[in-house]
């Protein structure tokens, strides 16, 4: 028996041990936002980790967005060492997921084990993922105690929402100065290293009025009129435009290879009543309307451009409008990333993907922005990339899952991985 059909083979042996590890975090719901169970779901890892030999360090991202003594960001980084000095492996995952949505067919906290596939909000995007990288790491440190290095398996709070209440806090307190390789175990399918993600950025826009009677509103001035200049100028020119701009970047689907923006909310006027309130509302011209959007760039792009599209929309609508006022304020932004191919981690993935699905890699960068952003842009470590099993387009829907035997092929990558990065070469050749 090879060390490598050893590896595989107890990896194999832990499958009812996977099933019910992802099935255990999938019932605590860490829905975000607000932030839900972000303790209980730290406290259960330690409980896991640290009787196999990990010091867990349970850590707050005290003053980020969305922290508060009702939801404080928690955040678990447990870490084993080997037996003598090597390069770090980390394995990041976020502990929380979006709101659940209509239109499920199952508990989306039941965790239901139905044809080979584990159902729930946060199986795909991404417990399936935290819970493979957990069982190879075990797998590994079972059959090669002896490793060179340390390796380290993250939970953290807030992904979802923009990473800054986890792992951007972690980078600014210079966790990564001290890992070498990171993997994230997003699901972009378990034959996919993902480089990289494209940009963002998220700003308002807010058109401005004047406040009058609804049975005289030439007395006032409509904010939501504007508003609707504003998208129908959208429509004209700006949509278009996109959709002209291509990138060289591999970015899937493929439609995501052209630059996009989403209305993510549009508002304007009375603000909208408590649900149990049952009375009418008031006769009143909007004099304020609100607009997120949610534009996604390219590498061949810069911020700058992106911002200036936005504000030649707003300027061309100014020119032709009577009254015509807004205001355009950033909300976040962050720039493209990619991983080089020849990366250490992303060749190291890549042959294990093939010595473990007897097939090349796939290359593919994210349409959505995900941790990756943080470790690049505050840890500076571009040593980092994506993988994890899962299917992307089942993220963040109803009946969401992840195949169990998805789940077990990946964590036989990862293991492979930490045979490449942390034995001795002189083993690895007899470990693979």
């Amino acid at each position: 028996m090879t060390s490598q059909t050893a590896l595989q083979r107890r990896i194999d042996g832990k499958r009812d041990d996977l099933i019910a590890l992802t099935q255990d975090l999938v019932r605590i719901p860490t829905l975000n936002p607000p932030g839900e169970n972000y303790r209980e779901i730290c406290e259960f890892l330690r409980e896991r980790l640290a009787p196999r030999g990990f010091t867990c360090d349970l850590i707050r991202a005290h003053g980020t967005p969305g922290d508060s003594e009702k939801y404080p960001r928690w955040n678990i980084v447990a870490r084993h060492e080997g037996a003598r000095a090597g390069d770090c492996v980390h394995f990041n995952s976020h502990t929380d997921v979006v709101e659940v949505g209509a239109g499920w067919t199952v508990d989306p906290f039941g965790g239901e084990l139905k044809d080979g596939k584990i159902f729930g909000r946060g199986t795909c995007d991404m417990k399936g993922g935290l819970a493979a990288s957990i069982i190879a790491v075990e797998a590994f440190i079972e059959e090669h105690p002896d490793f060179a290095g340390s390796i380290e398996i993250s939970g953290t709070a807030d992904e979802e929402t923009g990473g800054y209440g986890g792992v951007a806090y972690l980078a600014e307190q210079g966790h990564y100065k001290n890992v070498q390789h990171v993997i994230i175990p997003e699901p972009l399918q378990k034959d996919r290293i993902c480089l990289g993600h494209r940009g963002v950025w998220w700003a308002e826009i807010e058109t401005h009025g004047e406040i009058a009677h609804g049975s005289m509103p030439f007395l006032g001035d409509c904010a939501v009129r504007h508003m609707g200049a504003v998208m129908h100028e959208m429509e004209e020119s700006l949509f278009p435009a996109l959709a002209l701009k291509k990138t060289a970047m591999p970015v899937v689907p493929v439609g995501a290879r052209s630059s996009t923006m989403n209305i993510n909310s549009l508002h304007g006027g009375q603000t909208e009543p408590e649900p149990d309130f049952t009375g009418l509302p008031s006769a009143c011209v909007p004099d304020h309307a609100k607009m997120i959007i949610d534009r996604r760039y390219l590498m061949e792009e810069s911020k700058a451009e992106v911002e200036s599209e936005v504000r030649a929309v707003l300027e061309k609508v100014a020119s032709e409008r009577e009254n015509f006022r807004y205001d355009l304020n950033e909300i976040w932004s962050v720039e493209p990333t990619m991983a080089p191919k020849d990366s250490a981690v992303v060749t190291s993935v890549a042959k294990a993907i093939g010595d473990i699905l007897g097939k090349e890699a796939e290359y593919v960068v994210s349409p959505g922005t995900y941790d990756q952003k943080h470790i690049d842009r505050i840890g500076k470590l571009k040593n980092c990339i994506a993988y994890g099993p899962g299917l992307l387009e089942l993220a963040h829907k109803p009946d969401e899952y992840v195949g169990v035997d998805d789940m077990l092929d990946s964590a036989k990558v990862m293991a492979l991985v930490l045979v490449d990065l942390l034995l001795p070469k002189d083993l690895q050749s007899t470990a693979r």
